[in-house]
């Protein structure tokens, strides 16, 4: 294997390990919104349970499901925390409010990074010479 293949290689690796991280970080999140807004986390702890949950949709979205006669909000995570949340109406209309509170929350401190980054006055470091 010449060097540059094995450089290729590993930027792969590096780049699909770090897509992953990012996606479990995300699922995290969801998950703990999930929790805050009163879902309730139900482990696939049997085999039964591990094979329903493959069922679901491996996208981790909440989707609405009918259960025992009554509209019930499911999100499965086969993936991370071998798990599904379950929630009522209720349950899903307060994950909704945290949700686009977290959204309007990140959307702030983005534009208050790019502010930041605005105001920098790099002209006072002068010229960026060959030290850069």
């Amino acid at each position: 294997m010449t060097v540059r293949s094995l450089i290729a290689l590993l930027s792969v690796v590096l780049f699909v390990s770090a897509c992953a991280g990012m996606l479990r970080r995300a699922a995290i999140d969801q998950e703990r919104v999930l929790a805050a807004a009163g879902f309730r986390m139900k482990l696939a702890n049997t085999p039964e349970r591990r094979m329903h949950l493959l069922k679901f949709s491996p996208q981790r979205q909440l989707t609405p499901h009918t259960v025992d006669g009554q509209l019930r909000f499911v999100y499965a995570d086969a993936e991370y925390c071998k798990c599904m949340y379950v929630g009522n109406e209720a349950a899903n209309q307060r994950y909704q409010k945290l949700e686009l509170e977290r959204r309007i929350s990140n959307q702030q401190l983005e534009a208050a990074g790019a502010n930041e980054a605005a105001a920098m006055n790099w002209g006072a470091w002068g010229g960026w010479g060959p030290w850069y």
